[in-house]
């Protein structure tokens, strides 16, 4: 007797990474093998990475704000510090996009601040 294989989710599953290896070079991209390591690699990059994104705006809003700090004579350590005391409560991302796009208005912050 034959022996029973279900080749159906076999299938299924080789062309399921073989859709994820889109776009890849080489063989990375059709012999199943490779492919599979490849994606598997890439969704690891994508897992931890997701997690390093934040870190990476949050580092991006540290230096606009104390960017723009800085032209009105604070580092920021002391506009945060002061920013607490005063009851202000803006996020780094908001008060990333006032020092870069608005600064009128990060201004007005600032003397409030101080």
């Amino acid at each position: 007797m034959p022996r029973s294989v279900n080749s159906v989710a076999s299938r299924a599953k080789r062309k399921r990474v073989l859709k994820l290896s889109k776009g890849y070079w080489g063989r990375r991209k059709n012999v199943w093998t490779v492919a599979k390591n490849a994606v598997e690699k890439g969704l690891v990059y994508a897992y931890r990475d997701r997690k390093a994104k934040k870190r990476e705006f949050r580092k991006l809003w540290i230096q606009r704000i104390n960017a723009g700090a800085r032209e009105h004579g604070l580092s920021y350590s002391q506009f945060m510090g002061q920013l607490g005391k005063s009851g202000i409560e803006l996020n780094r991302k908001v008060l990333a996009d006032l020092a870069m796009n608005h600064p009128e208005a990060f201004k007005a912050v600032v003397e409030k601040v101080k």
